[in-house]
């Protein structure tokens, strides 16, 4: 009986010795503060500069001078140029048709004997009035034979007036049987051939000068901000107030670039898109290579010279107009800016920054005024450009 209860209560003793001294052998553990990590950013030391502000839109290219073909007189065709066909280039004064003149050389004829007899009788009506004035002053004539006399002349004047806007008519309608053209272009469409009667007033073709360009740009109303377009201007421009632009377009796997100007813009603004639109125009004997009538093309227009602009990447802005500092304690501060616009990736800061200030433009989701940061590189300066 007693080795039952000995042993257990030695080996329950022992256990309690052995606890009892690794507690009082144990090491002891001193609390400890922990220093904060600094969060990483990168940096840009801005410097403010002058920046020229572009305003970027597009268009259809359209000729600037477009017409219908429109003959004055009617006849048989009997003759057409080998240029009156679609894509047709012509010069001006080329003859582009001509009508049968047959008809209007016989009544050039007709009016030009017509006046001759006009001439004839107007010629013996002066004649006759001359000789009964001289009469009449020697009281040799009678009044009422005077006034027949007077009478006669007057009507002989009239005929042969008559008779010679007449033939002045006829000459015009002869010679409007040829079709010249107005000026130097490409044939659009045409709808006559050879042998075809036309009528006076009908349409045979459109056709349109090339020698100049113009491209119809529609601007929101935020844009024309950006340029310097004169204000209350009617009609064109002065020319030393026409912004530049570039336009330019990818073509049989080519880019192609062409300079201009804006001339005017449009009296009303779009009723659906409230858009201004403004009218670039190309010189194409100035381009190297011509601006072709339909081609789609990306318009960069020159605008104003903004003073004291610093550019950043879009992302530096924040929610409220607001960008992150690093001072020179290396802590983040909220700063308040007034930005110019947003341009594609960037953005234009007009006030609010100092020259030689570091902007994080790291994208932290979580900032606190005042957080401890670790400011790294790229420190170069962002200036206009």
């Amino acid at each position: 009986m007693m080795r039952k209860f000995i042993i257990p209560a030695t080996v329950v003793l022992i256990s309690v010795l052995g606890a009892v001294t690794l507690l009082a052998t144990a090491p002891q553990l001193m609390p400890s503060s922990s220093q904060p990590v600094p969060t990483t950013v990168r940096t840009l030391e801005v410097t403010p500069a002058p920046m020229q502000l572009m305003v970027h839109s597009q268009g259809t290219a359209e000729p600037s001078t477009e017409s219908n073909l429109i003959p004055e007189v009617s006849g048989r065709v009997v003759r057409k140029s080998p240029s009156l066909v679609p894509g047709g280039y012509f010069e001006q004064g080329d003859v582009l048709l001509e009508l049968d003149a047959e008809d209007y050389r016989n009544t050039v004829d007709r009016a030009r004997s017509t006046l001759t007899r006009a001439d004839a009788e107007y010629a013996h009506a002066r004649y006759e009035f001359q000789r009964h004035k001289e009469l009449e002053s020697r009281q040799l004539v009678s009044r009422s034979l005077m006034e027949n006399t007077l009478r006669s002349f007057r009507v002989a004047e009239a005929a042969r007036n008559d008779s010679r806007v007449a033939l002045e008519q006829a000459q015009r309608d002869l010679t409007r049987t040829k079709i010249v053209a107005p000026f130097t272009g490409l044939v659009r469409t045409e709808q006559v051939d050879i042998g075809q009667f036309v009528s006076r007033g009908a349409s045979i073709a459109t056709i349109y000068a090339t020698d100049f360009i113009e491209v119809r740009l529609p601007l929101a109303d935020r844009q024309l901000a950006f340029l310097d377009v004169p204000i209350g201007v009617h009609g064109q421009f002065p020319p030393d107030a026409r912004p530049r632009v570039e336009l330019s377009a990818n073509y049989a796997g080519r880019k192609y670039t062409w300079h201009g100007e804006i001339v005017r813009t449009e009296a009303e603004i779009d009723m659906k898109s409230r858009m201004v639109h403004v009218i670039a125009r190309i010189d194409n004997s100035a381009q190297e290579t011509p601006l072709a009538v339909g081609l789609y093309v990306e318009a960069a227009i020159v605008g104003a010279l903004a003073e004291d602009i610093i550019v950043l990447p879009r992302n530096a802005l924040r929610t409220g107009n607001q960008v992150l500092i690093v001072d020179h304690e290396n802590k983040l501060r909220f700063r308040d800016v007034t930005p110019l616009r947003l341009y594609r990736d960037e953005v234009l800061i007009q006030s609010g920054l100092e020259a030689g200030e570091r902007v994080c433009i790291s994208p932290i989701q979580t900032a606190i005024d005042g957080m401890l940061v670790d400011p790294v590189g790229p420190t170069g300066a962002i200036v206009g450009s």
